[in-house]
C-alpha cells in the first residue's frame, strides 16, 4: 500500500484501512520500507510529532547488502553528510553481521538509505518499529489498532506539555 491519503492513488493507506472517519498519516514510509505509521484525525498534532526540533525518537531495524564493522556503526552514530549537511547524531545497535537498529530524532527524506549509501552500503530492508513510545509489537503486517487511553495520554503529554486535551 502507499502512505498517502490521496483518493486517486490505488491502494492508498486510507482506502486500505477503511476507517469510518477522515484520518491521515503522520509522516510516511517510502515504497521500499515497512513498519509503523501513525494515523490521526487531529491535524494539529502532525507537526508536533514530526518537527526535528522536538527530538521525538523513531526506531528502525535495518539490513544492508553486506556485513559492516564497528567503524560503520561509529560513523553512522556521529552523523553522516547527506544532501549537503550532517545528520544529527543517532543511536546504533548491531543486531547481526548485516543488520542494525537505529534510533533517529530527525526524519529527512530517505535518510537511513542515504546515510548508508554515503558509507558505501545499500539498504536491503528497512522496517520502522517505533515512533516515540508507540511500537509495532503485537501487530501483524497490515493490521492496525487504535491507541489505548494510556498510549494516547502519553503521546499528547509528550507533544503538548503545556496543554491537555
Amino acid at each position: 500500500m502507499t502512505t498517502t491519503s490521496e483518493p486517486h492513488v490505488a491502494r492508498n493507506i486510507i482506502e486500505e484501512i477503511g476507517y469510518p472517519e477522515r484520518i491521515f498519516p503522520i509522516g510516511r514510509l517510502d515504497k521500499d520500507s515497512s513498519g509503523l505509521i501513525l494515523l490521526t484525525n487531529d491535524g494539529d498534532i502532525v507537526n508536533e510529532i514530526l518537527r526535528t526540533e522536538f527530538g521525538h525518537e523513531r526506531e528502525y531495524l535495518v539490513q544492508v547488502d553486506r556485513p559492516f564493522d564497528h567503524t560503520f556503526l561509529d560513523q553512522m552514530s556521529r552523523g553522516v553528510v547527506i544532501l549537503g549537511s550532517r545528520t544529527k547524531p543517532c543511536r546504533m545497535t548491531r543486531v547481526g553481521g548485516d543488520r542494525f537498529r537505529i534510533i533517529l530524532t530527525e526524519g529527512r527524506n530517505r535518510q537511513i538509505r542515504r546515510m548508508c549509501q554515503a558509507l558505501g552500503y545499500r539498504v536491503t530492508k528497512l522496517h520502522r518499529t517505533r515512533i516515540m513510545h508507540i511500537t509495532v509489537a503485537g501487530l501483524r503486517v497490515g493490521q492496525w489498532k487504535e491507541l489505548t487511553t494510556q498510549e494516547r495520554e502519553q503521546l499528547l503529554g509528550a507533544v503538548r506539555p503545556m496543554r491537555r486535551d
